[in-house]
């Protein structure tokens, strides 16, 4: 009878193990999808890179002397104009970059002038 008893055990152990180990399994492969789904969610909210066809500009600073006649106006149609700035806005930072408290300028005043241009375009280097 002892013998049927242990017996009964060992078969009762094996079973155990047996749903042990589906468990187990069950939980890694639960573990790796959710890994899996949580990297792709979070990966799927990145930056979009710039197109290739827009044009990629850069913003340069040019010293001018003021001359006769001229104007924050003037120089706000000659480089603000190229749709990056509202003259308005180019008449602001120009005033700020040159410690300016009004619109006046008088001639032989130097200004440092914002613009954008164009990226220089890179050659293949064969």
């Amino acid at each position: 009878m002892d013998f049927q008893v242990s017996e009964r055990r060992i078969i009762n152990n094996k079973i155990r193990r047996r749903r042990q180990l589906r468990r187990n399994i069950c939980m890694y492969l639960v573990t790796i999808l959710l890994a899996i789904s949580l990297s792709l969610f979070f990966f799927s909210f990145r930056a979009k890179a710039q197109s290739s066809d827009e044009a990629l500009v850069y913003k340069y600073y040019k010293s001018i002397v003021v001359r006769n006649g001229d104007t924050l106006w003037d120089y706000a149609g000659m480089y603000g104009g190229d749709g990056q700035y509202s003259s308005r806005d180019y008449i602001k930072e120009v005033m700020q970059l040159n410690s300016l408290h009004d619109h006046k300028i008088v001639a032989g005043q130097y200004l440092i002038l914002p613009y954008y241009s164009p990226a220089p375009l890179m050659e293949d280097a064969t």
